[in-house]
C-alpha cells in the first residue's frame, strides 16, 4: 500500500517499516500445543454433522467374522444371528453393524478372478438390510472411524470342559484362549490378522470369550465390560439363534434381498430360456420387503423343475443321503413326468466330467453358464445367487439333504408364497433307509 502513495507519505512511514523489520528478526515465542479436536470432529463424525453430533449419542460399531472354511450360505445364517444381537444392543445404545467383506470362500474356486474385499452390495440390497437394522460396509467404517483400527476383538470359543449332559444353560465367560490365535503382534504391539483382506487393519486388544448360548448373550459384555467404540466378534458362528423361525428371524431373513442387478439377470434368463415371468408365474415381488406379505400357496412358479444337486465335498464325505448322478437323474425324470414339465433347471457344483455326463443323461437340462465377462462381473457368489433365484421361481423344487444352499432356496420360496409341498423336497441316497424330507419352517409376519 505504502509503495503506491506519494513520496512524502513513503518517507514518513520508513521508521515504522524499519521497526517492523527488526521485530521480524526476533524469534517468535514457542507455539502452544495444538488443542485436541472437538469430540464431534473425532472418529465417527463429519464436520457437516457438528450441530447434531454435539447432542447425538456416540455410535458404536459391531464387526464380526466366521471360521474361514464356512461357505456363503452358512455365513448368511450367521448374519441373521448377529442381527438379533444388534437389535438387543440398540435397546441400550446406538450400535451399527459393519458388514464383513466377502472373499476366499471354499466354493469360490474360479481361477484368475480376484475375489477378496467384496462388499455386500455386490450380492445384497443394502437399503433393504437397513430397513431391519443399521448396517454399513467396511469401507464406510474405515472412513467414519478415523483409521483402520478395531479397538477390541473377542474370539468366541466353546468351553474347554465341553458341555456336560443335563440341563442346558446359557453362559459366557472371559477365558484363556483354547486354540492358538489367528492374530500376531507387530512391532508396534498392534494385532495383525486376516481382516477380510484389508492388510492395513489392526486390532488393539484381543481376548477370548467362552460362550454357550444364543447371540444376545454377548450383549451384557459389550455394554458393560468394554467401552471400545469398535468391537469385533470373531468365530461368530459359535453363537446360536435367539429365536429361530420366529418373527424376528423372518424379518431379518426377508431383509436379505438379493442385489437388483443379480435378480434382473436371473429374471431375464427365466424369460428367455424357461418361459417364466412373474405375471404368468404369480411371483410378484415388492422392492420394499416390509410391504410384501404373500399368502402361502398363491405362487404358481415357472413351467420348469428346479434342482439343486450338491456334489464335491458332499460325495467326498461319503454321505449316504446323497444320490449318485444316475440316481438323481432317475428321480428328476420321475418328477418331470409327474408334474408334466419338459424343462429342468439344475444348480450344481459338479465337476466338468459330471456336467458332461448329466448333459448326456438329461438332455432337458438347462443351466446358467456365464461368459468369462459375466463371471468376472458377478463373481462366484453372484452366480450362486442367480442360481438360487432361478430355482426359487420353479414350479417345483428338489434340493440336497442338509445343504444350506437348498435351505436358502426353501426360504426364498416361502417368501414368494409357494405351496410347501412344492418346496421342501430333497433327493434320497440309494442306500438310505429313512429318507426324511426337510422341515417346513412357516414364514411369520
Amino acid at each position: 500500500m505504502a509503495a503506491q502513495g506519494p513520496r512524502g507519505r513513503l518517507a514518513s512511514s520508513l521508521p515504522r517499516l524499519l521497526l517492523g523489520l527488526a521485530a521480524l528478526a526476533v524469534p517468535p515465542p514457542p507455539a502452544a500445543a495444538p488443542e485436541p479436536p472437538p469430540a464431534a470432529l473425532r472418529a465417527g463424525h463429519a464436520a457437516s454433522s457438528l450441530p447434531a453430533a454435539a447432542t447425538a449419542p456416540r455410535t458404536r460399531y459391531l464387526l464380526y467374522d466366521v471360521n474361514p472354511p464356512e461357505g456363503f450360505n452358512l455365513r448368511r445364517d450367521v448374519y441373521v444371528r448377529i442381527a438379533s444381537l444388534v437389535k438387543t444392543l440398540r435397546k441400550s445404545e446406538n450400535w451399527v453393524l459393519v458388514l464383513p467383506p466377502w472373499g476366499r470362500l471354499y466354493h469360490w474356486q474360479s481361477p484368475d478372478i480376484l475375489q477378496v474385499r467384496i462388499p455386500w452390495s455386490e450380492f445384497f440390497d443394502i437399503p433393504s438390510l437397513n430397513r431391519n437394522i443399521p448396517v454399513i460396509e467396511y469401507e464406510q467404517f474405515l472412513a467414519e472411524s478415523g483409521g483402520p483400527f478395531i479397538e477390541q476383538i473377542y474370539v468366541l470359543q466353546g468351553y474347554a470342559e465341553g458341555w456336560k449332559e443335563g440341563t442346558w444353560e446359557e453362559k459366557i465367560n472371559e477365558r484363556p484362549c483354547i486354540d492358538q490365535l489367528m492374530y500376531s503382534k507387530d512391532k508396534h504391539e498392534y494385532y495383525r490378522g486376516w481382516f477380510w483382506g484389508y492388510e492395513e487393519t489392526r486390532g488393539l486388544t484381543v481376548s477370548c470369550l467362552s460362550v454357550q448360548g444364543s447371540a444376545s448373550i454377548v450383549a451384557p459384555i459389550l455394554l458393560k465390560n468394554t467401552s471400545a467404540q469398535s468391537v469385533m466378534l470373531d468365530r461368530a458362528e459359535n453363537l446360536l439363534h435367539d429365536h429361530y423361525g420366529g418373527k424376528d428371524y423372518w424379518n431379518t431373513r426377508r431383509s436379505m434381498v438379493f442385489a437388483k442387478h443379480l435378480r434382473v439377470v436371473g429374471d431375464e434368463f427365466r424369460r428367455k430360456y424357461l418361459q417364466s415371468t412373474d405375471e404368468a408365474d404369480r411371483t410378484h415381488y415388492k422392492e420394499d420387503w416390509t410391504q410384501m406379505k404373500v399368502k402361502t400357496g398363491t405362487a404358481l412358479g415357472g413351467p420348469y423343475l428346479g434342482v439343486h444337486l450338491r456334489r464335491k465335498d458332499f460325495i467326498w464325505g461319503h454321505r449316504e443321503d446323497v444320490p449318485s448322478l444316475q440316481g438323481a437323474v432317475k428321480k428328476i425324470r420321475s418328477l418331470l413326468e409327474m408334474l408334466k414339465l419338459e424343462k429342468v433347471f439344475v444348480a450344481t457344483d459338479a465337476v466338468e466330467e459330471e456336467i458332461e455326463l448329466l448333459k448326456k443323461l438329461l438332455p432337458e437340462m438347462v443351466r446358467f453358464e456365464p461368459s468369462w465377462e459375466e463371471l468376472e462381473l458377478y463373481k462366484d457368489g453372484g452366480l450362486a445367487v442367480i442360481d438360487q433365484w432361478i430355482c426359487a421361481h420353479a414350479r417345483y423344487f428338489i434340493g440336497t439333504s442338509v445343504s444350506t444352499f437348498s435351505f436358502r432356496i426353501h426360504e426364498e420360496r416361502e417368501i414368494l408364497g409357494f405351496d410347501p409341498k412344492t418346496t421342501y423336497n430333497r433327493f434320497c441316497g440309494e442306500t438310505e433307509k429313512n429318507c426324511e424330507q426337510p422341515t417346513h419352517w412357516k414364514i411369520v409376519y
